[in-house]
């Protein structure tokens, strides 16, 4: 393939560029000549799910692949807080209150619609020019910029505590780190997002995706 799209079901524990890597080399192998390819939109290592990979002159497209919403579904873990928001960062014990079901609905209504959101520190958001996680990781100060998102749909499809598990529709750049974290607060529980699964991207479904393995590849 010289030019077009490829639909990949990221595995866990491997970054985006990671994918990118891995499949440019592969495709170029094959063809006997460097291959273009790009993402569209990153998954954090420890996530899963639709990543969308661009190839040759579809490179020039990324943007209008970014820009689409999405649909996750995500398992909060309540009671804790991360410093990273997700399960690889320093965990610390935040409460041991355990809402009921109720409850719960009630809090997550409030995130129904057009909402403020400040992303984590340990993301890919450029500030000043520099990637927001480099800045943390080497303990400079990060102020990040609060933004505007749009919850479509948020459906609670599982409560055992300390584990919620949601399906969310989300506009471009929303981060379901940062909606856990923030339903835990509401909650008084503290919270972070311990799984996350990306299961579409505008009409780019998940049910499509090919694996790295069916590319040959197993690392």
């Amino acid at each position: 393939m010289d030019n077009g799209v490829i639909l990949i079901d990221k595995p866990s524990g491997m970054t985006s560029f990671g994918v990118v890597a891995r499949i440019r080399r592969q495709l170029s192998k094959q063809q006997s000549k460097k291959i273009k390819v790009g993402h569209t939109g990153t998954l954090d290592p420890f996530a899963t799910g639709l990543l969308i990979l661009v190839i040759g002159s579809e490179c020039k497209k990324a943007d209008q692949y970014s820009k689409l919403d999405k649909v996750y579904e995500a398992t909060i873990r309540l009671g804790q807080v991360s410093s990273t928001g997700d399960p690889e960062g320093a965990l610390t014990d935040f409460s041991d209150y355990v809402p009921s079901l109720p409850e719960i609905e009630t809090v997550v209504k409030n995130f129904l619609g057009e909402i403020s959101q400040i992303p984590p520190i340990f993301s890919a958001i450029k500030i000043d020019g520099q990637r927001a996680y480099k800045m943390a990781r080497a303990g400079k100060e990060v102020k990040m910029p609060t933004r505007q998102v749009k919850i479509y749909n948020l459906d609670i499809l599982e409560y055992s505590y300390p584990e919620l598990k949601i399906r969310v529709n989300v506009s471009s750049g929303t981060y379901i780190r940062t909606l856990a974290k923030d339903i835990g607060k509401d909650l008084n529980t503290g919270a972070y997002c311990s799984e996350l699964r990306r299961l579409s991207i505008g009409d780019w479904s998940i049910v499509d995706a090919k694996s790295l393995k069916s590319f040959g590849i197993v690392d």
